[in-house]
């Protein structure tokens, strides 16, 4: 004779008692906290020194939006993107003659690569603008024909002195982009009939660009704050003209602060667009693209609401 017993209840009847609950304390990092109150505390220090500074912060909300700091942002824009427009085409001309098989080619990208690199952009700028000494005339034949002082405006001069310097820098990360993408690519295509051009172009470009992007970012970043150098050559950028608005107004500490305000505020919104430049071209390479800014935030707000910190 066989008893049947039922499995989810015991003996007597009663369902059978599971297993007690774990009850998980959490570690208290008592570093963390002191750390975080010596930073605040700094932080705080550094405040109170400004604040009891004799620097006049009422002249920043004043000349913040003046004409004359809106057409110098302006300007260092226009700077910062035809210069990095010059660095880009040059770098990835020289990364292909460095990359080339022809000796001379690779020898001259490679001179041009440690020249540029090994000079100070500052000095390269001062020898643009002083190129009339070694040059009286610009000579192009039939098309135009002017002195050097006349042809050599401080934006050309600008332009020159931070486009071929950030070419040499570009090279070097269009070099790596390149180098990055696997040999078989190149000969799956060449098998497949496509020239060397075209193979650049249509498939080892395209992946090289998720090793070039981010490198790249930084770059137009770093331009952005490199054309403050310009005002060496009296180009009107920004930090020119807020050095100009400090002697006439008196408040050359004050307008200092305001050109760095205005940096601040334009690499964060490159910051930004850097990002999703980034998130772009990792498509294809991660199984999940990183969430962006307003993914975070929303994230982190509905955090809050959940018990048990925020586990659902």
């Amino acid at each position: 004779m066989t008893v049947d017993i039922d499995k989810t209840t015991g003996p007597d009847g009663k369902p059978p008692a599971g297993p007690e609950a774990i009850k998980a304390i959490p570690v208290r990092h008592y570093g963390r906290y002191v750390t975080a109150v010596i930073a605040l505390v700094l932080l705080g220090s550094i405040v109170y020194a400004f604040s009891q500074g004799k620097i006049n912060w009422g002249a920043l909300p004043d000349y913040f939006f003046n004409d004359r700091i809106i057409a110098g942002v302006g300007n260092t824009l226009l700077l910062t993107v035809l210069a990095m427009a010059i660095g880009i085409v040059g770098g990835v001309i020289l990364a292909v003659m460095r990359l080339s098989r022809n000796p001379v080619t690779s020898a001259i990208a490679w001179f041009y690569i440690w020249f540029f690199r090994g000079t100070p952009v500052l000095v390269q700028l001062i020898v643009w603008f002083n190129l009339g000494l070694v040059f009286e005339y610009i000579n192009l034949g039939p098309f135009y024909r002017d002195e050097w002082s006349d042809f050599m405006t401080p934006l050309l001069t600008a332009l020159l002195g931070l486009g071929l310097n950030e070419a040499a820098y570009m090279a070097e990360i269009c070099r790596a982009g390149l180098l990055s993408v696997d040999e078989g690519q190149t000969e799956a295509s060449h098998a497949l009939g496509m020239s060397h051009a075209k193979t650049l172009r249509r498939i080892v470009i395209p992946q090289a660009m998720r090793v070039i992007v981010p490198p790249t970012g930084n770059e137009v970043i770093n331009m952005l704050k490199t054309t403050s150098l310009v005002s060496v050559v009296q180009f009107s950028e920004l930090l020119r003209v807020a050095q100009d608005i400090g002697q006439t107004s008196g408040s050359p500490a004050e307008m200092l602060f305001l050109a760095a305000a205005w940096y601040l505020l334009l690499t964060s919104v490159f910051s930004v667009g850097q990002y999703y430049l980034e998130r772009h071209y990792a498509r294809g390479s991660t199984r999940q693209l990183p969430p962006t800014p307003l993914q975070k935030v929303k994230a982190n707000l509905l955090s809050l609401g959940r018990p048990n910190g925020g586990q659902a």
